[in-house]
Protein backbone atom coordinates (compact mmCIF):
# COMPACT_ATOMS: atom_id res chain seq x y z
CA UNK A 1 0.00 0.00 0.00
CA UNK A 2 1.31 4.03 -0.56
CA UNK A 3 1.69 6.14 1.73
CA UNK A 4 -1.30 9.17 0.80
CA UNK A 5 -0.32 12.02 -0.73
CA UNK A 6 -1.85 13.86 1.95
CA UNK A 7 -0.71 12.44 5.20
CA UNK A 8 -3.02 12.38 8.54
CA UNK A 9 -1.60 14.82 11.36
CA UNK A 10 -0.32 13.31 14.67
CA UNK A 11 -0.70 15.31 18.15
CA UNK A 12 0.73 13.13 21.28
CA UNK A 13 -0.54 10.07 19.55
CA UNK A 14 -3.88 11.61 18.30
CA UNK A 15 -4.55 11.12 14.64
CA UNK A 16 -6.41 13.75 12.41
CA UNK A 17 -8.15 11.87 9.86
CA UNK A 18 -7.17 13.08 6.18
CA UNK A 19 -10.60 13.48 5.70
CA UNK A 20 -11.01 16.06 9.15
CA UNK A 21 -8.27 17.96 7.35
CA UNK A 22 -9.93 18.19 3.51
CA UNK A 23 -13.30 19.14 5.34
CA UNK A 24 -11.65 21.72 7.15
CA UNK A 25 -9.55 22.98 4.61
CA UNK A 26 -12.99 24.82 2.46
CA UNK A 27 -12.00 27.47 5.47
CA UNK A 28 -8.95 28.80 4.29
CA UNK A 29 -8.97 30.01 0.96
CA UNK A 30 -5.46 29.78 -0.93
CA UNK A 31 -4.06 30.66 -4.43
CA UNK A 32 -4.94 28.96 -7.28
CA UNK A 33 -2.93 26.09 -7.98
CA UNK A 34 -1.97 26.16 -4.50
CA UNK A 35 -4.29 23.63 -2.44
CA UNK A 36 -1.48 22.64 -0.21
CA UNK A 37 -1.73 26.13 1.38
CA UNK A 38 -5.37 25.33 2.31
CA UNK A 39 -4.29 21.93 3.86
CA UNK A 40 -1.54 22.83 5.35
CA UNK A 41 -3.25 25.60 7.27
CA UNK A 42 -6.43 23.45 7.90
CA UNK A 43 -3.82 20.75 9.16
CA UNK A 44 -2.52 23.45 11.91
CA UNK A 45 -5.98 24.89 13.11
CA UNK A 46 -6.91 21.08 13.66
CA UNK A 47 -3.62 20.17 15.02
CA UNK A 48 -4.02 23.37 17.46
CA UNK A 49 -7.40 22.86 18.41
CA UNK A 50 -6.10 19.06 19.46
CA UNK A 51 -3.60 20.14 21.29
CA UNK A 52 -5.58 22.69 23.31
CA UNK A 53 -8.35 20.21 24.10
CA UNK A 54 -6.19 18.25 25.57
CA UNK A 55 -4.40 20.45 27.87
CA UNK A 56 -8.17 21.41 28.90
CA UNK A 57 -8.90 17.81 29.56
CA UNK A 58 -5.53 16.98 31.12
CA UNK A 59 -5.94 20.13 33.76
CA UNK A 60 -9.30 19.28 34.68
CA UNK A 61 -11.17 22.33 32.84
CA UNK A 62 -15.31 22.24 33.12
CA UNK A 63 -17.20 24.21 30.70
CA UNK A 64 -20.96 24.63 29.77
CA UNK A 65 -21.92 25.57 26.02
CA UNK A 66 -22.82 29.03 25.56
CA UNK A 67 -25.16 30.55 23.65
CA UNK A 68 -23.32 32.13 20.75
CA UNK A 69 -26.42 33.65 19.23
CA UNK A 70 -30.57 32.86 19.70
CA UNK A 71 -31.20 29.35 19.38
CA UNK A 72 -27.34 28.52 18.36
CA UNK A 73 -25.16 26.72 21.22
CA UNK A 74 -21.48 26.19 21.44
CA UNK A 75 -19.98 22.20 21.15
CA UNK A 76 -18.56 20.63 24.37
CA UNK A 77 -15.41 21.03 22.42
CA UNK A 78 -15.63 24.42 21.77
CA UNK A 79 -17.27 25.55 25.24
CA UNK A 80 -13.93 23.91 26.55
CA UNK A 81 -11.69 25.65 24.54
CA UNK A 82 -13.14 28.89 25.06
CA UNK A 83 -12.81 28.37 29.28
CA UNK A 84 -9.57 27.15 28.77
CA UNK A 85 -8.33 30.05 27.02
CA UNK A 86 -10.04 32.41 29.38
CA UNK A 87 -8.76 30.51 32.50
CA UNK A 88 -5.67 30.91 30.91
CA UNK A 89 -5.23 34.29 29.64
CA UNK A 90 -5.75 36.65 31.81
CA UNK A 91 -7.40 39.97 30.09
CA UNK A 92 -5.61 42.96 30.14
CA UNK A 93 -7.01 46.63 30.76
CA UNK A 94 -5.76 48.95 28.40
CA UNK A 95 -4.62 52.78 30.33
CA UNK A 96 -6.34 55.33 29.54
CA UNK A 97 -2.92 57.31 28.56
CA UNK A 98 -2.75 54.61 25.49
CA UNK A 99 -6.03 55.54 24.74
CA UNK A 100 -6.27 58.83 24.43
CA UNK A 101 -2.90 59.06 22.22
CA UNK A 102 -4.71 56.36 19.96
CA UNK A 103 -7.25 58.64 19.19
CA UNK A 104 -5.31 62.06 19.54
CA UNK A 105 -3.30 60.62 16.87
CA UNK A 106 -5.81 60.46 14.00
CA UNK A 107 -8.78 61.77 15.33
CA UNK A 108 -10.44 62.10 11.69
CA UNK A 109 -11.14 58.02 12.09
CA UNK A 110 -13.98 58.77 14.87
CA UNK A 111 -17.16 60.35 12.73
CA UNK A 112 -20.43 60.57 12.73
CA UNK A 113 -22.19 59.06 10.29
CA UNK A 114 -22.53 61.09 7.03
CA UNK A 115 -25.86 62.35 5.92
CA UNK A 116 -27.19 62.82 2.30
CA UNK A 117 -29.98 64.44 1.01
CA UNK A 118 -30.75 62.92 -2.52
CA UNK A 119 -33.61 62.64 -5.23
CA UNK A 120 -34.05 59.87 -7.50
CA UNK A 121 -35.86 58.68 -10.50
CA UNK A 122 -36.55 54.80 -10.19
CA UNK A 123 -37.18 52.76 -13.80
CA UNK A 124 -38.04 49.46 -12.05
CA UNK A 125 -37.05 46.11 -13.91
CA UNK A 126 -38.65 42.83 -12.86
CA UNK A 127 -35.82 40.45 -12.02
CA UNK A 128 -35.12 37.73 -14.57
CA UNK A 129 -37.74 39.67 -17.94
CA UNK A 130 -35.17 40.30 -20.12
CA UNK A 131 -37.60 42.10 -22.29
CA UNK A 132 -39.00 44.85 -19.24
CA UNK A 133 -34.84 45.52 -18.43
CA UNK A 134 -34.17 46.11 -21.34
CA UNK A 135 -36.80 48.78 -22.05
CA UNK A 136 -36.33 49.88 -18.64
CA UNK A 137 -32.47 50.63 -19.09
CA UNK A 138 -33.03 52.23 -22.36
CA UNK A 139 -35.69 54.63 -20.96
CA UNK A 140 -33.24 55.23 -18.19
CA UNK A 141 -30.59 56.13 -20.34
CA UNK A 142 -32.74 58.69 -22.79
CA UNK A 143 -33.63 59.93 -19.25
CA UNK A 144 -30.14 60.69 -18.55
CA UNK A 145 -29.14 62.36 -21.62
CA UNK A 146 -32.14 64.74 -21.58
CA UNK A 147 -31.29 65.68 -17.92
CA UNK A 148 -27.65 66.00 -18.91
CA UNK A 149 -29.04 68.87 -21.16
CA UNK A 150 -31.97 69.86 -19.09
CA UNK A 151 -31.14 69.24 -15.38
CA UNK A 152 -34.19 71.69 -14.14
CA UNK A 153 -36.45 68.60 -15.43
CA UNK A 154 -35.79 66.20 -12.62
CA UNK A 155 -39.23 66.35 -10.92
CA UNK A 156 -40.82 67.01 -13.79
CA UNK A 157 -39.57 62.85 -14.79
CA UNK A 158 -39.35 61.91 -11.32
CA UNK A 159 -43.34 62.73 -11.32
CA UNK A 160 -44.10 61.01 -14.82
CA UNK A 161 -41.23 58.36 -14.98
CA UNK A 162 -40.37 57.33 -11.45
CA UNK A 163 -41.96 53.80 -9.80
CA UNK A 164 -40.94 55.06 -6.33
CA UNK A 165 -43.63 56.90 -4.53
CA UNK A 166 -40.96 59.66 -4.04
CA UNK A 167 -42.23 60.43 -7.50
CA UNK A 168 -45.16 62.29 -5.80
CA UNK A 169 -42.41 65.09 -4.31
CA UNK A 170 -40.52 65.19 -7.54
CA UNK A 171 -37.87 62.35 -6.64
CA UNK A 172 -36.63 63.67 -3.37
CA UNK A 173 -35.82 60.98 -0.48
CA UNK A 174 -34.98 63.34 2.04
CA UNK A 175 -31.99 62.62 4.48
CA UNK A 176 -29.94 59.14 3.87
CA UNK A 177 -27.48 57.44 5.62
CA UNK A 178 -24.95 55.18 5.50
CA UNK A 179 -26.45 51.18 4.97
CA UNK A 180 -30.19 52.83 4.13
CA UNK A 181 -30.19 52.47 0.51
CA UNK A 182 -28.86 49.63 -1.82
CA UNK A 183 -25.35 49.14 -1.81
CA UNK A 184 -24.92 49.99 -5.77
CA UNK A 185 -27.35 53.42 -4.95
CA UNK A 186 -25.05 54.52 -1.94
CA UNK A 187 -21.88 53.78 -4.25
CA UNK A 188 -23.03 56.25 -7.08
CA UNK A 189 -24.16 58.74 -4.32
CA UNK A 190 -21.33 59.10 -2.80
CA UNK A 191 -19.56 59.89 -6.11
CA UNK A 192 -21.77 62.93 -6.28
CA UNK A 193 -20.97 66.35 -5.61
CA UNK A 194 -24.25 68.62 -4.36
CA UNK A 195 -26.22 69.65 -7.21
CA UNK A 196 -24.68 66.80 -9.52
CA UNK A 197 -26.88 63.89 -11.22
CA UNK A 198 -25.33 60.44 -12.62
CA UNK A 199 -24.41 60.73 -15.96
CA UNK A 200 -25.43 56.84 -16.29
CA UNK A 201 -28.05 55.21 -15.01
CA UNK A 202 -27.41 52.82 -11.55
CA UNK A 203 -28.55 49.16 -11.88
CA UNK A 204 -29.70 48.15 -8.53
CA UNK A 205 -32.39 44.89 -7.59
CA UNK A 206 -34.95 47.68 -8.07
CA UNK A 207 -34.55 48.74 -11.33
CA UNK A 208 -32.33 51.51 -12.53
CA UNK A 209 -32.12 54.92 -10.86
CA UNK A 210 -30.57 58.47 -12.40
CA UNK A 211 -29.78 59.94 -8.92
CA UNK A 212 -29.01 63.99 -7.66
CA UNK A 213 -27.64 65.00 -4.93
CA UNK A 214 -28.91 68.12 -2.79
CA UNK A 215 -26.78 68.27 -0.33
CA UNK A 216 -23.63 66.37 1.75
CA UNK A 217 -23.24 67.05 5.20
CA UNK A 218 -19.83 64.81 6.64
CA UNK A 219 -20.20 63.26 9.87
CA UNK A 220 -18.43 65.44 12.48
CA UNK A 221 -15.59 64.36 14.56
CA UNK A 222 -16.62 62.41 17.95
CA UNK A 223 -15.21 63.87 20.90
CA UNK A 224 -13.12 61.29 23.21
CA UNK A 225 -15.74 60.32 26.15
CA UNK A 226 -17.61 59.25 22.78
CA UNK A 227 -15.02 57.30 21.58
CA UNK A 228 -13.35 55.97 24.47
CA UNK A 229 -15.65 52.95 25.28
CA UNK A 230 -14.96 51.70 22.28
CA UNK A 231 -11.14 52.28 21.63
CA UNK A 232 -10.97 50.48 25.06
CA UNK A 233 -13.05 46.95 23.32
CA UNK A 234 -10.93 47.04 20.22
CA UNK A 235 -7.88 47.37 22.29
CA UNK A 236 -8.99 44.47 24.55
CA UNK A 237 -9.50 42.55 21.50
CA UNK A 238 -6.11 43.24 20.50
CA UNK A 239 -4.04 42.56 23.42
CA UNK A 240 -6.10 39.20 23.85
CA UNK A 241 -5.82 38.40 20.34
CA UNK A 242 -1.53 38.81 20.97
CA UNK A 243 -1.43 36.82 24.00
CA UNK A 244 -4.12 34.09 22.26
CA UNK A 245 -1.12 33.96 19.67
CA UNK A 246 1.56 33.60 21.55
CA UNK A 247 0.06 31.35 23.90
CA UNK A 248 -1.13 28.67 21.01
CA UNK A 249 2.37 28.74 19.80
CA UNK A 250 4.11 27.56 23.42
CA UNK A 251 0.93 24.63 22.68
CA UNK A 252 2.25 23.73 19.35
CA UNK A 253 6.01 24.00 20.60
CA UNK A 254 5.40 21.66 23.73
CA UNK A 255 3.23 19.11 21.77
CA UNK A 256 4.51 15.98 19.87
CA UNK A 257 3.05 17.12 16.70
CA UNK A 258 4.15 14.35 13.49
CA UNK A 259 2.78 15.07 9.65
CA UNK A 260 2.74 18.65 9.68
CA UNK A 261 6.54 18.85 8.64
CA UNK A 262 5.29 16.30 5.31
CA UNK A 263 2.56 18.69 4.26
CA UNK A 264 3.95 20.97 1.19
CA UNK A 265 3.22 24.34 0.37
CA UNK A 266 1.97 24.28 -3.25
Amino acid sequence: MTAPLLPPVFVNGVEIPAAAIAAEAQNHPAPPGKPGLAWRAAAQALALREACLQAARAEGVKATPAETAPGQWETEDEALIRAYLEARIAPVEPDEQSLRAAYEARPDRFRAPDLWEAAHILIAAKPGDKAAEADARALSRTLADELAEAPRRFSEFAARHSACTSAKSGGLLGQIGPGETAPEFEAALVALTPGQITQDPVRSRFGFHIIRLDAHARGEILPYDVVQPRLKDAARKAVWAQSARAFAQTLMERAEIRGLARLGTG
